[in-house]
């Protein structure tokens, strides 16, 4: 099929150039003329394990296109997938504005039968209002031009994306015209061929719903997780123990239940505000999902009130070295992420940071951390701790898991750790002579 997907932001690269790789013809466009040349170039604008490599060799074998120039690709265009940002609003709610900018200019251009796909995180509603201001563009240039607008929310783990949309446990499509829908499925099938019923149909409003729902009910898991751990904290259990003790029932399971410093990234901290939004604008309060906010909003600062137990308030005189900035493993994502709040509140106490992440360096510098002072970036886990007074881990990177835990005793000017994933051995860690604090124990 001929594809044009409108954004180029993580969705739309990732969906993109999924698709070529299946053998469809793709054009990623944006208005963004300095990401397309490089683009074009191979010059890729996030950090995803295997999607440079995917969308090198799909521009080599033609497969995978970009451009700036919306008009001219919808004339050969099957599907036009809207993967355009959903920034969060003042108010929590989704703003729209770069969606329905596209339907409009979808609206100007489309010369003949289109399906128009959502494929950006929208609230409850959105295809209603991307079809009005379709419609209202054909009207305007006296087009009798018919269309289908179908919704096909996204399910993408970062730092697995390539994986999760080439192997889907599900692919959801909502909508209420069975030719759009036939079409859909075409697309799909050669990414479930041994299993189609991984594709779920339903309707238009169910889909969009599908997304913030999923979305939130693991950040439910996540910040139930956490306020256990608090508990566990105050009355002398283990959570770690709890954890597993509760994970090895089957209707539960282990996943999203490791206690932690909080959810952060694009997708859940924005979701589950718009979906308390969109309850409040039917009047009703969702109390659950305030709940969630809440408890991850304060789980970010519990590794600062630990150091800040452990030093006392004012930290002036005490560097820390930080292992992890994003706020996930494979990623350079660092919206939202616990290391951004425990950073600025060692910071305005006094403290000095020397931090490490091994991709997300360059977000913090250039944006997340940019005017926070008495912070520095280090080559290494290990140069982060010359001069440190206790080594704070926020991101279970792979390359933190197994440290030299001598080398950390020698650079280390006292042998303290602050673990916000709960990734060690606490019993070994004693035996070395370690001060060793945890989410979830004493």
């Amino acid at each position: 099929m001929n594809l044009t997907i409108i954004g180029t932001g993580y969705v739309g690269l990732v969906s993109g150039t999924c698709f070529a790789e299946m053998g469809n013809r793709v054009t990623c466009i944006d208005v963004d003329e300095k990401k397309i040349t490089n683009l074009k170039n191979g010059i890729i604008p996030i950090y995803e394990p295997g999607l440079e490599a995917m969308v090198e060799r799909n521009i080599a074998n033609k497969t995978l296109h970009f451009s700036t120039k919306l008009a001219e690709n919808l004339d050969k265009c099957d599907i036009a997938f809207i993967a355009v940002g959903t920034p969060m609003g003042e108010d929590g709610s989704a703003d729209l504005k770069y969606v329905l900018q596209v339907a409009k200019e979808i609206g100007q251009h489309m010369q003949h039968s289109l399906v128009i796909v959502d494929k950006s995180t929208v609230p409850v509603g959105t295809a209603d209002k991307v079809r009005e201001t379709v419609q209202k563009e054909l009207d305007s240039r006296n087009a009798d031009i018919d269309f289908h607008v179908v919704s096909n929310p996204e399910f993408l783990k970062e730092g697995d994306a390539i994986n999760d949309f080439m192997k889907p446990d599900r692919v959801v499509v909502g909508s209420d015209h069975e030719e759009s829908t036939k079409k859909m499925r075409n697309l799909y099938s050669p990414f479930f061929r041994s299993s189609t019923d991984r594709l779920i149909t339903m309707d238009v409003r169910s889909a969009e719903m599908t997304k913030y729902v999923a979305n939130a009910m693991l950040a439910t898991k996540i910040s139930f997780m956490n306020e256990i751990s608090n508990i566990c904290e105050l009355v002398g259990a283990d959570v770690n123990k709890v954890r597993v003790g509760i994970g090895s029932d089957s209707r539960i399971g282990y996943s999203f239940i490791y206690p932690g410093s909080g959810y952060g990234g694009s997708c859940f901290p924005k979701d589950v505000k718009a979906l308390k939004k969109t309850a409040q604008e039917h009047g009703y309060s969702a109390r659950i999902i305030g709940a969630v906010e809440d408890v991850n909003d304060d789980q970010k600062f519990v590794i600062a009130k630990k150091v800040v137990n452990r030093f006392g308030e004012d930290l002036k005189g005490k560097t820390f070295a930080v292992w992890g900035l994003a706020f996930k493993p494979q990623t350079d994502d660092m919206r939202e992420a616990p290391a951004i709040y425990i950073i600025k509140d060692l910071v305005e106490r006094g403290a000095s940071i020397q931090a490490y992440d091994p991709k997300a360096m360059g977000e913090a510098q250039e944006f997340y951390l940019k005017d926070v002072p008495n912070v520095s970036y280090c080559n290494s886990k290990y140069e982060t701790l010359h001069g440190a007074d206790a080594m704070i881990l926020l991101t279970e990177w792979k390359e933190f898991r197994a440290p030299d835990f001598e080398e950390l005793k020698q650079q280390l000017n006292e042998p303290i750790i602050f673990d916000g994933r709960n990734q060690y051995d606490d019993q070994t860690l004693e035996e070395l002579g370690f001060e060793y604090f945890q989410i979830g124990k004493k």
